[in-house]
């Protein structure tokens, strides 16, 4: 099967839907598939490979590490591909790779997928501000209504996200598929070269929080819980690797509240072994997201042995409910804190808890679900197309 996949981002920009494309098509590479993708052109970007189209485009402004592929050369890409023998076409974004991949399927014949990754309802009143949320909601539901429609099929990462699409009234078939984790994300990383090259006394108690420092992902909350933890743990320090529009608004929260000895902005880290290490350098992950479509980053912490303590909301219930690997705390600062201060110091607990979130993790491994992604895509199959 040859699958034409579309997206207004991907690697070097860091972010779920980069790893979840990244996944999926390696693991469906490795089952014989053949995947070309069409992407943006970024700077830093290094390689070669044959089957990954750049595309040019400019800076999105107010979020310059996102790239606004050009309409123009996107369509031109596409057009070139036109001799390449596709089977369907897989959407990954809503912004000008929907609506070109869509045309693209539509005047040739092909059947269209698209993953539905971000929760969009919670989202654009952060950085739509001069307009109300109730509005920015609506049109948030009206928009994905539309783009449902002009696709074969929705895969969704969560029921809880295919629940809130039935609820916007979205009559496309969906098809629940969670990004599962690649082999590099088992590997065992031995975290004391990591600490010894951020400068970290190996002796601290050390929370870890990994992913995009964004407005909506409620990173504010987890400083009011660090707040609350070092008054049971005064030298603990909590770990933040990634970067985003809300960083330097986080800085000024965490210099507020007195935090600046027990916080360590690390930036972005490659997934070459640096993440990995990170996430095994943590005694606990945090989490609080209440966007999350998924909440890929539980597995991987859980795969590198690190208990995870994080709320149960929207895409996060799924990897949650089984009650393996993490404490699930309520979506408040004092009930959050107190499972990361007992798992802190009870170090019987939270050597269970490791073992029962390796466990755990192994169950959700990316070449099971690119499986059933390639039988999805058989589901819309078109043959004498």
């Amino acid at each position: 099967m040859h699958i034409l996949m579309v997206s207004d981002v991907y690697f070097p920009r860091i972010n779920g839907v980069s790893t979840s494309i990244s996944a999926f098509r390696s693991e469906l590479q490795k089952q014989g598939h053949r995947v070309t993708l069409v992407v943006p052109a970024y700077v830093q970007a290094k390689g070669f490979d044959a089957d990954i189209v750049r595309v040019p485009g400019r800076a999105v402004p107010g979020d310059p590490e996102d790239r606004l592929m050009s309409r123009r050369a996107l369509r031109a890409a596409l057009d070139r591909l036109s001799d390449r023998d596709f089977d369907v076409v897989h959407v990954q974004t809503p912004f000008q790779a929907h609506y070109a991949a869509t045309r693209y399927a539509r005047r040739r014949g092909l059947p269209c997928v698209e993953t539905y990754h971000t929760f969009f309802e919670e989202y654009f009143h952060h950085y739509v501000r001069f307009l109300p949320a109730w509005l920015t909601r609506l049109a948030a539901r009206v928009f994905t209504r539309r783009q449902a429609a002009a696709v074969d099929l929705l895969v969704v990462p969560s029921r809880a996200m295919e629940e809130r699409l039935k609820c916007y009234g979205v009559r496309t078939r969906t098809h629940v598929l969670p990004t599962g984790l690649q082999p590099v994300d088992y590997q065992t990383a031995d975290p004391a070269p990591f600490l010894e090259a951020h400068a970290i006394d190996s002796a601290r108690p050390r929370l870890v929080h990994v992913g995009r420092i964004a407005h909506e992902k409620n990173l504010c909350f987890l400083l009011e819980v660090l707040d609350r933890v070092r008054r049971a743990v005064p030298d603990v320090l909590m770990l933040v690797a990634g970067e985003g529009p809300a960083l330097e608004s986080l800085r000024r929260r965490a210099t507020g509240l007195g935090l600046e000895q027990n916080i360590r902005f690390l930036g972005y880290l490659g997934r070459d072994g640096e993440l990995q290490a990170c996430y095994a350098a943590g005694d606990v992950f945090l989490f609080s997201s209440r966007t999350e479509t998924q909440g890929l980053v539980l597995l991987e912490a859980m795969a590198a042995g690190t208990p995870v303590v994080s709320t149960a909301v929207m895409g996060t219930r799924d990897i949650l409910e089984a009650g393996r690997g993490a404490l699930v705390a309520e979506d408040d600062v004092a009930d959050f804190a107190a499972k990361v201060t007992r798992l802190l110091q009870d170090a019987e607990l939270r050597e269970s808890v490791s073992a029962e979130a390796k466990a755990y993790a192994r169950e959700w491994t990316a070449g099971r679900f690119a499986r059933e992604l390639a039988d999805v895509y058989r589901s819309v199959y078109r043959p004498g197309r």
